[in-house]
């Protein structure tokens, strides 16, 4: 027997397709779809999950059921790819703008991950526009050994560019994390997130060919915007 919810999901879903219920706009409200549908409200939850669960809308506090664009940025999770990079392959209308640019103290935590105690660390914050919205904020620290010099035309354009074709380095290498998380301060400060509730963090160690690690990264998503894909193969033991 057909459960009653996804049928009710399968309808909202064609609803969402045809644009009945346009991108980020919101969904109706639970009574409403209860009596529109004639049904319970634990009937239209279990339907509002799967939604949620799937891609199609994101539930805001206070706010609702917010239809998500289900054509989102597919975003490598186990490449190694620049940001420019990304948003040319997607032909994003991007902007990107830098915020901060120095180094760090010496006593700060990153120094003590990628750096000895005599060497300097970068930190270079960029904030990610694509179409007037600011959804990533990136954090980068290099260490100056590998990278000793950086300048704000450098991080508007491509970072990595400049250390593979100006420094001639070879970058090889990532190990990731990936967590959702509440955004901090900092995240509300300089993102544009629309009262979503969570954030995709990716944080990232950065290793050159010779496996020298040279950066650490945490990037800052907000999460309408990107889908994080991966490839995986199964090796046979």
């Amino acid at each position: 027997m057909h459960k009653k919810y996804l049928s009710i999901y399968d309808d909202l879903v064609n609803k969402i397709h045809a644009n009945v219920f346009p991108v980020n706009t919101l969904l109706p409200s639970e009574n409403e779809l209860t009596s529109s549908y004639q049904t319970s409200r634990e009937t239209i939850r279990k339907a509002l999950n799967l939604l949620s669960q799937n891609g199609y809308i994101q539930k805001i506090r206070g706010k609702g059921s917010v239809v998500l664009d289900v054509h989102k940025f597919s975003f490598p999770v186990s490449g190694i790819v620049s940001y420019k990079e990304l948003a040319n392959q997607l032909n994003l209308s991007t902007k990107t703008i830098v915020q901060d640019l120095g180094y760090v103290k010496n006593d700060h935590e990153v120094v003590q991950e990628i750096a000895n105690t005599d060497e300097r660390v970068w930190k270079v914050i960029r904030i990610r526009e694509i179409s007037g919205e600011r959804i990533i904020l990136d954090k980068d620290y290099f260490n100056e050994k590998y990278i000793p010099i950086l300048s704000k035309e450098i991080c508007e354009d491509s970072i990595y560019q400049y250390i593979e074709d100006e420094l001639g380095l070879t970058i090889g290498f990532a190990q990731k994390e990936i967590t959702v998380e509440e955004p901090t301060e900092e995240d509300r400060e300089r993102l544009d997130l629309e009262g979503y509730a969570n954030i995709v963090v990716i944080r990232s160690h950065v290793y050159l060919d010779d496996t020298s690690l040279f950066q650490y990264t945490e990037s800052r998503h907000r999460p309408d915007k990107f889908r994080f894909v991966d490839f995986a193969r199964r090796v046979n033991t």
